[in-house]
């Protein structure tokens, strides 16, 4: 039977900076805006979580289906190790993407925003098709793109809108800062597995690049925040440089990363990738709450 504490190693919880850190910088947005709304803010948050242990929960399951994970380090696979059902994750995928289709109903109601159901529903479509569905895009080096587009833009864009019903360039800043950030979180964790996703078949962009480019690609993302919160600061406020002091965060996994660590070394990097993710959602929200 599943320990409660195997079903939270494979909700993969390093990942969940990427739902947190784009709704603090909405909010942040969204107050700068003249809008102060902490049960939408709370909502979204709900919505961010539960789609990304969702798409967390899919991926287990699709992957383990596949035979992709079977000899895979790094977090916990509960399909693949044998640890759960393919049944049982893929009930949870389903009653995460329940919540935060709840959670979501409920917070376009509130802001009364009602075609942002589409959008809620196309959200749940990349989370499940990412290794799901017989045209998976994860296999086919699309992932960084649709990762950028949904936890950065969607989640950052999304958040400010239910909110105050309008956007600015600082917002629009701060969800490509962020976006790319949580591109770099998948590249980081597609960079220790290609060794075993080539033997997969599963051609992910780190497969398609080589080790090399992919390592100068994950070092390319950590930098895009820095003009990116320049321009929030020059267009919505000084404050917004507050997220700078989230940079030194980003040095530890860009120099492991350089460094040429691979296998399970490459497991800390991604949990500092995450953290340098959520200072930077907080610098921002913070910075943009204040202008």
């Amino acid at each position: 039977m599943t320990t409660p504490a195997q079903w939270v190693a494979g909700s993969r919880p390093r990942t969940l900076p990427a739902a947190v850190a784009p709704v603090a910088a909405g909010t942040g947005a969204a107050v700068g805006l003249g809008a102060v709304a902490p049960g939408r803010a709370v909502l979204a948050l709900v919505v961010a979580l539960a789609l990304q242990v969702g798409v967390n929960y899919a991926n287990d399951y699709s992957d383990g289906v596949r035979g992709t994970d079977r000899d895979r380090v790094g977090p916990v696979r509960l399909v693949g190790q044998g640890l759960a059902s393919p049944r049982a994750v893929l009930t949870a995928t389903v009653l995460a993407f329940a919540v935060a289709a709840l959670a979501g109903l409920v917070l376009v109601a509130l802001s009364g925003t009602w075609w942002l159901l589409l959008v809620g529903a196309l959200c749940v479509v990349a989370a499940w098709t990412y290794t799901g569905g017989p045209r998976p895009y994860g296999y086919a080096g699309l992932g960084e793109v649709v990762v950028f587009v949904f936890f950065g833009l969607v989640a950052v864009l999304g958040t400010t809108w239910t909110q105050a019903l309008a956007l600015d360039a600082g917002g629009v800043a701060a969800a490509v800062a962020l976006g790319a950030v949580a591109a770099a979180l998948l590249v980081v964790n597609n960079l220790r597995d290609i060794p075993t996703d080539t033997v997969a078949g599963k051609r992910t962009l780190a497969v398609a690049l080589g080790d090399a480019r992919t390592r100068r690609l994950f070092v390319g993302l950590l930098a895009v925040p820095v003009p990116a919160v320049l321009l929030a600061a020059t267009t919505s406020g000084w404050g917004a440089l507050l997220a700078l002091l989230a940079v030194p965060a980003a040095l530890p996994p860009a120099r492991a990363v350089l460094r040429g660590d691979t296998g399970r070394d490459l497991v800390a990097p991604l949990g500092g990738t995450g953290r340098y993710l959520l200072l930077l959602g907080l610098g921002l929200g913070s910075g943009l709450a204040l202008t």
